[in-house]
């Protein structure tokens, strides 16, 4: 991710300077970059010049002193507070009053890394999407500490590095991590209770809803220590919500090791002996997609009833940071408001669960027939 971030900066014209702890780590970042534009040239994306250029924009540093002098400071390690902190502990006496501070966290709160910072006006989040390169989306995230002179400053520069971005408010999960809980969570509770196999929910999704992968088919790919541990992280940060709850039969399958495509097992089999095959399904499983668009859709409402986002931002999200077909609000007007209304009491009605509770703009919208666009 970081080496990511560092090219996409020198690509968009910026000095740069990478700087890790570890030699390995810098030699690695160093070969990922170079290959990666090596790969741009051969597709005709960058001429040979320009692929020099960019890379001789890059500095590469073992020492954190290196960071003096920079107008922005990003950092991209693990997403752990303690260790981000002792990271801005440690840079602290480099920065001026005019040094931004950034986090490319996807899940920690801004506001509380703020309090950190000699300069807590100057510090925001800044969450690129894996890879950085090819990923569009970048999240951009103030603090309540945080300067609107900052939020511009940044804004403009994301766009500058070729890159769209999306204001969102300092909440769990931001705009795409909190609202695409439910593409992964209601998928699984309709596998838990044996309602379709995850093969038939995702050519469900995908026959349907014109999504690209299934959500098993994603959760497979993206790892699922890592889309459990971002679930949990939101149901904790979000005062163990039931919309947020994590599943126990992804917790089984990481507990087993079978964590998706990196370990070859997880929903599918990636060996080579037994590779994954398409599920026939009809329209009796149009339920499937219903079920979890009506969801993702009243997830997308809440965020913008509780101002997370404008909803143009909100539908810019979800199409550039995970694909989707369609943004969520768009689609909402398709569907229809009072289709969602009733399908999301229907499904109350069965549960008498808090997890299918309407939002109260979709609930509003509906009584005064009104859309988003």
């Amino acid at each position: 991710m970081g080496s990511g971030i560092a090219q996409v900066a020198a690509m968009g014209g910026c000095e740069v300077i990478l700087y890790d702890s570890f030699e390995n780590s810098i030699i690695k970042a160093r070969d990922s970059i170079s290959s990666s534009l090596n790969k741009l040239v051969e597709k005709g994306k960058l001429t040979d010049v320009e692929s020099k250029t960019i890379f001789g924009r890059l500095y590469f540093a073992d020492q954190l002193e290196s960071v003096k002098g920079c107008e922005l400071i990003l950092e991209a390690i693990i997403e752990d507070e303690t260790e981000k902190n002792n990271l801005f502990s440690s840079i602290a006496p480099f920065l001026t009053e005019s040094t931004i501070v950034a986090t490319n966290t996807s899940s920690l709160s801004i506001t509380s890394l703020a309090k950190s910072l000699p300069f807590p006006e100057n510090f925001i989040g800044i969450h690129f999407f894996n890879p950085p390169v090819l990923m569009p989306l970048v999240e951009i995230i103030p603090a309540l500490q945080t300067s609107s002179a900052t939020t511009d400053r940044v804004l403009a520069e994301i766009k500058q590095w070729n890159k769209t971005p999306v204001r969102a408010k300092d909440t769990p999960g931001f705009i795409v991590n909190r609202i695409a809980r439910p593409f992964y969570g209601e998928a699984l509770r309709i596998a838990e209770e044996q309602l379709a196999t995850p093969a038939e929910i995702d050519a469900a999704m995908r026959q349907f809803g014109g999504f690209k992968m299934g959500p098993f088919e994603l959760m497979d790919f993206i790892g699922h220590d890592i889309n459990y541990a971002v679930t949990h992280s939101v149901w904790t940060a979000m005062y163990y919500d039931p919309r947020y709850k994590p599943s126990s039969l992804q917790a089984a399958l990481i507990r087993s090791g079978w964590l998706g495509k990196k370990s070859g097992k997880g929903f599918y089999d990636y060996s080579t002996t037994n590779e994954k095959t398409e599920s026939l399904i009809g329209e009796q499983h149009r339920f499937i997609f219903d079920r979890i668009i009506t969801m993702l859709i009243n997830e997308a409402a809440d965020a913008l009833y509780l101002g997370i986002a404008t909803k143009e931002d909100i539908d810019l999200a979800m199409t550039l940071g995970v694909s989707y077909p369609l943004g969520l609000l768009k689609w909402a007007d398709q569907i229809g408001i009072r289709q969602c209304v009733t399908h999301l009491d229907e499904l109350h009605d069965l549960y008498k669960e808090d997890r299918y509770r309407c939002s109260v703009l979709l609930r509003k919208m509906n009584s005064l027939e009104q859309t988003f666009y």
